[in-house]
């Protein structure tokens, strides 16, 4: 399983075996190197002349003499410095920190590791040319020639759309209910109380006796 834990990283670094290691050694190749050979990165070997990018001792350049695999550091020819009691040291740098100038091509194995390294890169360029092409040929639109065009039945008149206003009165009609016939309000007429029969009844008796007394009056 892979870890993300400084400490493990460390111990696997420290830990690791020389063909691991041996891929840890990798710096990147000069423009153009980069261009006459066809990979951009390979492991330093002794004899390869590099120069220092990064560091006190940046734009140094020299051949490697030393490479130190369980340090995880190189020994340019050249750089060095000078102790209290007057000796002289080596200066270790990491192959992270160094370009590749020039190669040393006296092995045959490595000869062969950079033709197959710039085979499999131009397999990859190739591939990657193929479906670009692939992709343009797609997206441009393949034309029909007149004939074919001349011999396409016409086109169906659209349907025009149905007028909506005779349903919507319909249910219009259907929702509002029947309306009740109106029914004419009866006058209240104002029931005959015994206070008001009693006060006719007197009105008809006095005139009763006015009359009376009228007659009377005329006799003699």
């Amino acid at each position: 399983m892979l870890t993300t834990q400084p400490r493990k990283q460390r111990k696997r670094l420290f830990q690791a075996p020389l063909h691991r290691r041996y891929k840890v050694f990798s710096a990147p190749l000069a423009p153009e190197l980069r261009e006459s050979q066809g990979v951009k990165t390979l492991p330093v070997r002794v004899g390869d002349t590099v120069m220092i990018t990064r560091g006190d001792h940046k734009g140094f350049e020299g051949k490697i003499t030393r490479v130190d695999r369980k340090k995880y550091r190189i020994f340019i020819e050249g750089l060095t410095r000078e102790k209290v009691d007057g000796t002289t040291l080596f200066v270790g740098i990491h192959p992270s920190k160094v370009m590749i100038t020039k190669l040393n091509l006296d092995d045959k194995w490595r000869r062969e590791i950079l033709k197959r390294k710039k085979q499999a890169r131009k397999a990859v360029e190739e591939a990657a040319e193929a479906a670009a092409a692939e992709e343009e040929v797609e997206e441009k639109p393949v034309e029909k020639p007149e004939t074919e065009k001349a011999e396409a039945p016409p086109e169906k008149p659209k349907a025009k759309p149905k007028k909506l206003g005779a349903r919507k009165k319909k249910t219009e009609a259907k929702a509002k209910p029947a309306e009740k016939p109106k029914t004419v309000e009866k006058r209240k007429t104002k029931r005959k109380t015994n206070k008001t029969s009693a006060k006719r009844a007197r009105k008809s008796a006095r005139t009763k006796k006015k009359e009376g007394k009228e007659e009377g009056e005329a006799k003699k």
